[in-house]
């Protein structure tokens, strides 16, 4: 590594050894340290997984010449552990800051934008805030934070006016979506800086495109014959996705395709989706698989599936939301019945011609989206992986922030 390059600190308060870390920190990492940066990683661990995955990062940030350091996550007590945490942070980012001089903070949303601020105000450092979304409003949307607490309600005061002093203080932004920064330029805290637009990237390394064959191996190992439709949920099941929603979707989609399977993907137990299953008329325990999958093994289980349906909740701190599954599901050439009104999905679906969009969840667009399903099955899988490719593969990523780092630091 040339001595004399810029010195960049990232940080990151997501695990490297958290499957995010690795599929949305790492790999954009070693593509800025393959361009000549000099990377220094401080990021968040959890100790279970650390203990786990430490093996596999090191190989990973030692073989692209990256320096990995970190702190232990504070789980307890509530907001106040998110201080304790920010002390670590900031202690670990001073004493680093002391031996390297760095050039340049990247960090990777708000708790570690604080660390980033202050290494600007106290030594000059410029400083990238990569939002990731709009974190103090996804936590209350997200029911994390309720702010009938005092507790969660000064948190949210606090960190909605850090949110806007970075904002004020940053020398580049950088946004998952174009609806985002759309909204950001609205904030009276937006002093014109430039906003560049990343979605959460797709491997297409991992998610290759799925063939007639990988579909009959798929179905032959979970009982499935070749003429069901089958229908894919693929990721977690938590605050944000519908699954009520979703599942009165496919209740639909049954309706007017009788023996109609769901495979969900997912390391949610399957008795998560069967209580809920059982509100919905016409839906039986027998028309669900819920598997759990590593990345590398989702391809090889959606492999099963005609199209992937998934509904996220709509609401104001989406706008600034990428869903990495609809890089991934694209990728490997499936078609997406999903909703709009949250981040450049639907612009994304119609640019590429991916799929349906529900406007409005209710019975009439359910039956609107399942008598679309026809069409959906007779689009080219091999032009929706090249269309998604254009927004969505990591080297156009790579490629974003390198750029964004020669504005800031020269070649």
């Amino acid at each position: 590594m040339n001595s004399s390059a810029p010195r960049v600190l990232f940080i990151s308060y997501d695990g490297m050894t958290d499957p995010l870390g690795q599929s949305q920190v790492l790999p954009y990492l070693v593509g800025l340290s393959k361009a000549g940066y000099q990377i220094t990683l401080l990021s968040t661990e959890k100790k279970d997984r650390y203990a786990q995955h430490e093996k596999t990062i090191r190989n990973i940030t030692e073989g692209a010449g990256i320096r990995w350091e970190h702190i232990f996550f504070t789980r307890k007590p509530p907001v106040l552990a998110k201080f304790y945490d920010r002390y670590q942070l900031r202690k670990k980012a001073l004493a680093l800051h002391k031996e390297l001089h760095f050039d340049m903070t990247h960090c990777r949303s708000y708790v570690s934008a604080e660390v980033g601020l202050l290494l600007k105000r106290e030594f000059g450092v410029k400083f990238l805030f990569d939002m990731r979304g709009f974190w103090v409003d996804e936590r209350v949307e997200g029911g994390m934070w309720n702010l009938e607490s005092p507790i969660y309600r000064r948190a949210y005061r606090t960190y909605k006016r850090k949110e806007a002093e970075f904002i004020a203080a940053a020398d580049g932004i950088i946004s998952l979506t174009e609806n985002g920064k759309g909204e950001m330029q609205t904030w009276l805290s937006y002093p014109g800086t430039p906003i560049t637009v990343i979605p959460c990237s797709a491997d297409f390394s991992v998610f290759p495109l799925l063939t007639p064959e990988d579909r009959k191996t798929a179905r032959q190992q979970l009982g499935y014959d070749e003429n069901t439709l089958v229908v894919s949920y693929l990721g977690s099941i938590g605050a944000w996705y519908l699954l009520d929603e979703m599942l009165a979707q496919f209740a639909v989609i049954k309706q007017l395709n009788p023996g109609a399977k769901m495979l969900f993907v997912t390391q949610e137990p399957k008795a998560m989706v069967l209580a809920a299953a059982r509100k919905i008329a016409g839906l039986e325990e027998t028309d669900f698989h819920v598997l759990p999958a590593t990345r590398k093994e989702v391809p090889k289980l959606v492999a099963a599936s005609n199209l992937n349906l998934f509904f996220i909740k709509q609401s104001y701190s989406k706008k600034a939301s990428s869903p990495t599954k609809l890089g991934e599901i694209l990728a490997m050439g499936l078609p997406v019945i999903c909703n709009d009104g949250v981040g450049d999905v639907a612009d994304i679906i119609r640019q590429t011609d991916g799929g349906s969009v529900v406007s409005t969840l209710d019975a009439a667009s359910y039956e609107a989206a399942a008598r679309s399903i026809p069409e959906l099955l007779q689009k080219d899988g091999s032009q929706l992986r090249q269309k998604a490719q254009e927004y969505y593969d990591l080297e156009t990523a790579i490629g974003r922030y390198t750029n964004e780092y020669k504005r800031l630091l020269g070649n």
